[in-house]
């Protein structure tokens, strides 16, 4: 029998949260994993004392399977080996490994020998079926996702075809999941959990700023555009986001339009910038890069992330050896 994705990272309930960079911090991570899930807190591109920081309120903040997402188009093989060997030496073995698209096989090799979960987001059947060759949990990423597209298919005709190849392999369905309607339609496509991103970007415990959570639950899946403007910081990819001005008319000035600061540090903020607007950014919010899936038509409230939880985990398989070990208490049951 498959196992099923609750059951391989040790979870109540299966279900992956997005490691959305700027979004997903640490307090984000540890409620949906306190929650019975599995969060996990976006890397992106911080390194040495800044992501040991990020490191150090991760593990206090939870005693549960946790994440750290890593983008290896972002900073490039040699500066993601050195995340990954700050990960693994800074952190137990709860803690597993997620890469946003496909890394080097010396990143795969050095996560593999320290026995550590490993997580990886794909958009096509070639990188599924390579990421699933290292024992990878291989979430299948559809364009109906928020943020960066790492393929052309939708969600349930790539799970569809990754599960026809790897028929033993653990799959989770990414893209336009809002509701737990959309993920029984997910499992019946052949995924054994779920990924949301956009449904965490409104929970009270995501640093997305104020305007960014509530242009979210006011908008519905014909607010979202596929387009290339917010490229700087991350060329080269088309992604899903809500219509802005910027969308609109792209020949505008590349000038600086806001702050922020990440890990204490402050930034200027330009036009066309992938950086998401935070709980730490100011300016013209309503012209950055607002990330969002097509599930945002089933997102109308900001809730806390373990509301999240637990509105899906009725409809997501769970792992019964976790349930049944008395000495962690489920926090999905209700």
């Amino acid at each position: 029998m498959r196992a099923t994705l609750a059951g391989v990272l040790g979870l109540d309930v299966s279900l992956l949260q997005s490691g959305m960079g700027g979004v997903a911090g640490s307090e984000l991570a540890c409620a949906v994993s306190n929650a019975g899930a599995a969060g996990c807190a976006g890397g992106y591109k911080l390194v040495d004392g800044a992501l040991s920081t990020m490191l150090e309120r991760l593990t206090a903040g939870t005693d549960r399977p946790v994440g750290v997402n890593l983008i290896p188009e972002v900073v490039g093989p040699d500066e993601l080996l050195r995340q990954v060997a700050q990960v693994l030496d800074e952190t137990p073995p709860r803690v597993h490994l997620s890469f946003f698209g496909m890394p080097d096989d010396a990143v795969f090799e050095r996560v593999v020998a320290a026995g550590r979960d490993l997580v990886v987001q794909v958009g096509t059947v070639e990188d599924g079926v390579r990421a699933a060759g290292q024992g990878a949990v291989v979430v299948a990423q559809g364009v109906e996702a928020g943020g960066h597209l790492l393929g052309t298919a939708r969600r349930d005709e790539l799970v569809a075809a990754l599960r026809a190849g790897l028929p033993d392999a653990c799959l989770v369905a990414s893209g336009g999941i809002g509701s737990p309607r959309d993920a029984v339609r997910a499992l019946a496509a052949g995924a054994d959990g779920v990924l949301l991103g956009t449904a965490f970007v409104v929970a009270h415990e995501s640093r997305a700023h104020t305007d960014f959570k509530a242009a979210v639950t006011a908008a519905d899946e014909t607010r979202t555009v596929i387009t290339h403007v917010y490229e700087i910081g991350w060329p080269g990819r088309r992604h899903r986001v809500l219509a802005t001005a910027v969308t609109a008319d792209p020949a505008q000035p590349k000038k600086f339009i806001g702050r922020t600061v990440v890990e204490g540090k402050p930034y200027l903020v330009p036009r066309f910038s992938s950086a998401v607007p935070t709980d730490a950014t100011s300016g013209r919010i309503e012209e950055m890069a607002m990330y969002c899936g097509q599930s945002c038509s089933a997102v109308s409230d900001e809730v806390s992330a373990a509301d999240v939880v637990a509105a899906f985990s009725r409809a997501l398989p769970g792992g019964e050896a976790k349930k049944n070990d008395k000495k962690v208490e489920s926090h999905v049951s209700r």
